[in-house]
């Protein structure tokens, strides 16, 4: 079906919509077809699950701190997984496993993608909705269903799936290997094969939709970077995730079938099992193989959200455009073919350990591409410093400081000393988890009025910025001494290793910035909240922004625009734009909006 044919239809259904269906309390807010709503439903499933995955890292931090101490705390949320306070040893590698699971894919993946893509996509290309309001509708379900199922995990009586959140056999694949391989991880399976057919949904979503319905005048180079970054994070997801929904297949019939995909030659308390000819490394394969374009999945999105803000809060074009598209594109093709360094001492050959080494070396190259470019729009920019701004320099510094340390890791030779170590947790939350955190945050900030048609309070934002940031620093910084000193990770306590005596201290610090850290995100949800029903009324364009998003009213419609979509006649990045005579291009105003028709005395600046 033709572009015009597609939003022609679109155009129809819209009118539809308004004409012949009564919205009920049901279909409006429950099994809403609306992009809009639907990424709020994303994003308030996301803040919740995040809220569990920081609690459980909160604990177990508190684990490590003051390993076999009691706590009351414990006790209280832990049941009999915490006799008279004290944490049993099963229920910290389930805490870590879930912490892990949640993170990376309920909260940065479907809290980040599910809400912004869904949000932007439509209303920055122009388009009436989704090219599938149904398919939408369906993905979030799908999702709520996964996180459903996750959370049930934790009170199944053996206990939550704890193989790490990498779930290598054979602790996931024989069902008596402990407690948390029998049930708990029978439902993180489960859980996992729907939260991948949601994820698959969605992103066939974006996709069809970002190729087909963009508006008149919209080419693919008038994009904003923000779209660039969801449709080609879509396609990664297309290519990836299948690839982990096949290992998790796979391992369900090593444990309920008697097939030995992933197994060989296991013995349990001197008795032989019948398993032969499996391979825990293949497994380790398939995982990887989404688990690295999964670090993109997550992060892509928080730089393409970073991109939009920062051209927005420095009032400057965005430095490199056609760059930034080309790296986005490089990082997509790269991030496909060093699943391998993950494997390093797996026994790999050592030429297939040096390719991998060459191609994670060479993701570093569209990686520094974004990095310059950002400092480079930034520099000598009319900077605004609101939360959002602060959130997106924040992202650009974890971004290149947790990038640095992937070299070591990449680098088959350097990461033999530190792999399994804290150096490698400290590396992968600094450069995949705090920024894409940040990222989230930046984009609540600066979309909030789109979302909720009401302002953030600004104060309160800049306390929730300063503090976690100082905190992540906190934590994750002195993270990596630990681990170059050869603290293992995944260990509920090190008491057993004299050499490591000295860094208990190090651990008690970090584990207090984590605590301050983790209740400075209440202030976030208090500001969220509050603001969504008693905020400042926002204005139509609150931080005058050139983007097709900023033109539809505040208050929701289905469908956007009230009449005709507006067409586009620029590039997305039109900031302090002068004629030859000095003057603005609209006097009085630093910016031109996407849907001004070009003067003939412009130059255009696509080009």
């Amino acid at each position: 079906m033709s572009a015009t044919a597609v939003n022609a239809q679109a155009e129809d259904h819209a009118h539809d919509h308004g004409h012949h269906h009564k919205e009920t309390f049901i279909t409006k807010y429950i099994f809403s077809q609306d992009h809009k709503m639907i990424s709020k439903q994303y994003l308030i499933t996301g803040l919740i699950m995040g809220a569990i995955g920081i609690a459980m890292s909160l604990l177990f931090r508190m684990q490590l701190a003051w390993p076999g101490e009691s706590f009351k705390v414990f006790e209280v949320l832990l049941g009999d997984w915490a006799p008279e306070g004290v944490m049993d040893p099963n229920i910290y590698l389930a805490l870590v496993t879930i912490h892990g699971t949640i993170m990376v894919f309920f909260v940065l993946t479907a809290g980040l993608s599910g809400t912004f893509s869904n949000l932007l996509i439509p209303l920055q290309i122009g388009a009436r909705d989704m090219a599938s309001g149904f398919l939408n509708m369906v993905s979030y379900w799908l999702f709520f269903l996964s996180s459903i199922i996750m959370v049930i995990s934790l009170f199944v009586e053996a206990g939550p799936a704890a193989a790490g959140w990498t779930i290598y056999p054979p602790l996931s694949a024989l069902p008596q290997a402990q407690g948390g391989s029998g049930m708990g991880m029978t439902l993180w399976l489960v859980s996992m094969a729907i939260f991948i057919a949601s994820s698959l949904l969605g992103s066939l979503n974006y996709i069809v939709t970002v190729l087909n319905l963009r508006t008149k005048g919209m080419t693919m180079t008038r994009l904003p970077l923000t779209i660039w970054a969801f449709f080609i994070t879509a396609i990664i997801g297309v290519v990836s995730f299948p690839v982990l929904l096949s290992a998790a297949l796979l391992l369900i019939m090593d444990r309920s079938f008697g097939t030995s995909f992933f197994l060989s030659d296991i013995f349990i308390q001197g008795e032989a099992l019948h398993y032969q000819g499996g391979s825990p490394v293949l497994f380790e394969h398939l995982f990887w193989f989404l688990g690295h374009p999964e670090v993109y999945i997550v992060l892509l999105p928080a730089l393409g959200i970073t991109s939009e803000v920062i051209a927005t809060n420095a009032r400057k074009p965005i430095f490199g455009y056609r760059a930034m598209v080309a790296s986005i594109l490089a990082i997509a093709f790269l991030s496909t073919i060093v699943w391998g360094h993950h494997m390093f001492v797996s026994g790999m050959n050592p030429f297939l350990g040096s390719v991998f080494t060459f191609t994670t070396l060479l993701i570093a190259i569209p990686s520094a591409v974004k990095a310059f470019n950002y400092i480079t729009t930034l520099w000598k920019g009319n900077l605004q410093m609101n939360p959002a701004m602060l959130f997106s320099i924040g992202l650009v510094s974890t971004f290149i400081t947790g990038g640095l340390t992937g070299i070591i890791l990449g680098d088959s030779a350097l990461d033999i000393n530190v792999h399994d170590t804290y150096f490698v947790v400290a590396h992968f939350h600094l450069v995949m988890g705090i920024s894409a955190l940040y990222g989230l945050f930046a984009g609540v900030y600066h979309w909030f009025p789109k979302m909720f048609g009401r302002m953030l309070n600004k104060n309160l934002g800049y306390a929730h910025f300063w503090i976690t940031a100082i905190c992540a620093y906190g934590v994750f910084f002195p993270m990596h001494f630990v681990g170059m000193a050869g603290v293992p990770r995944r260990y509920y306590t090190n008491t057993a290793f004299p050499m490591f005596d000295d860094l208990t201290d190090v651990q008690v610090v970090m584990t207090v910035f984590a605590i301050i850290a983790g209740f400075a995100q209440l202030l976030f949800v208090y500001n969220f909240v509050r603001s969504m029903f008693y905020g400042q009324k926002a204005p139509q364009n609150p931080w005058n922004s050139t983007t097709l998003e900023w033109t539809t009213p505040v208050e929701h419609m289905h469908g956007n625009w009230p009449g005709e979509i507006p067409h586009v006649h620029r590039w997305a990045y039109d900031y302090s734009k002068t004629r030859e005579d000095g003057e603005y291009v609209i006097p009085g105003q630093d910016f031109v909006p996407q849907v001004v028709p070009l003067q003939e005395n412009e130059e255009e600046l696509n080009h």
